[in-house]
């Protein structure tokens, strides 16, 4: 089944159709974790959809923080993205070099900021490219459109509003990551980091939710996957991850089976795994 919804996923063959659309703006969010040893922006320089800006994860987040790519304030997710040319009346596409990875982090990132209109390209560059697409070298030109933004802040939590849904139990909180991280089997790739996870959480690894193309699976397969995990879709829930990255391709699976009271943890298990005075489970959940 084909996604093609332009708050949470479109098709290759949507965003085909409406490529020369004047109001639509397309984002280039490749990210990599450092033991990939990929230059997402000189591969972007190389080939990108035809019209698309690049969106730097890191350069547009809060510098102010010790934490990596923590969102920023709203003055300067503003001022980044005006000066990318995206504002209001704009559809949004953004898409990745990895099928569904930061490209829902970028997603996220616009929902908390009060932009709707946003959709994650199911499959990404990858299947892009697969199919034969077309992709450019060249710059768009970029013309300057103001953005309204309103936060909204029940979309992000911080360490003692998830240390006390922790203790509460008022949240399903679902960590990203891969199981032997979860369990606390494999040290972090982060130096520094305690091993396991917050206690009470359930482990949904993000790549489950994908198919071999790396396109979201259905939402009854998505569901399922929840569900075999032991998370209660009754609760709001709370996603985490390493740094925050995963855990949106979490909440993009959750909305596009028409969830909304879900939100993130922006410290994820950098803040959790280095603070000392929040405990740490490790084994299953």
């Amino acid at each position: 089944m084909a996604y093609d919804d332009p708050k949470t996923l479109v098709s290759t063959e949507w965003l085909a159709a409406h490529l020369k659309d004047p109001d639509l703006r397309i984002l280039d969010a490749s990210w990599y974790m450092p033991a990939e040893a990929r230059d997402a922006k000189a591969e972007f320089d190389k080939a990108h959809i035809p019209n698309a800006r690049f969106f730097d994860i890191d350069d547009v987040s809060d510098h102010r923080s010790d934490l990596p790519h923590m969102a920023p304030p709203v003055e300067k997710f503003m001022s980044r993205l005006r000066a990318m040319g995206v504002g209001d009346g704009h559809q949004v596409v953004v898409y990745d070099g990895s099928g569904i990875f930061s490209a829902a982090r970028v997603w996220w990132l616009f929902k908390l900021m009060g932009q709707d209109n946003i959709a994650v390209l199911d499959g990404g560059l990858p299947k892009w490219q697969s199919e034969g697409r077309p992709v450019s070298d060249e710059e768009p030109v970029i013309r300057d459109r103001h953005m309204t933004v309103r936060r909204r802040a029940e979309m992000v939590k911080d360490v003692t509003q998830v240390s006390s849904a922790a203790k509460l139990g008022d949240y399903e909180i679902v960590d990203a990551r891969a199981p032997e991280r979860f369990r606390g089997d494999v040290p972090e790739p982060r130096e520094g980091l305690r091993a396991g996870h917050i206690p009470g959480s359930k482990n949904v690894f993000f790549k489950s939710l994908l198919n071999g193309d790396q396109t979201m699976k259905s939402p009854a397969e998505v569901t399922a996957i929840f569900a075999a995990a032991g998370v209660d879709l009754s609760k709001p829930v709370i996603t985490s991850c390493g740094s925050g990255v995963t855990a949106a391709v979490l909440s993009l699976a959750l909305e596009a089976t028409g969830k909304t009271d879900h939100s993130l943890y922006d410290g994820s298990w950098t803040e959790w795994g280095a603070f000392p005075t929040v405990p740490v489970a490790t084994g299953e959940a």
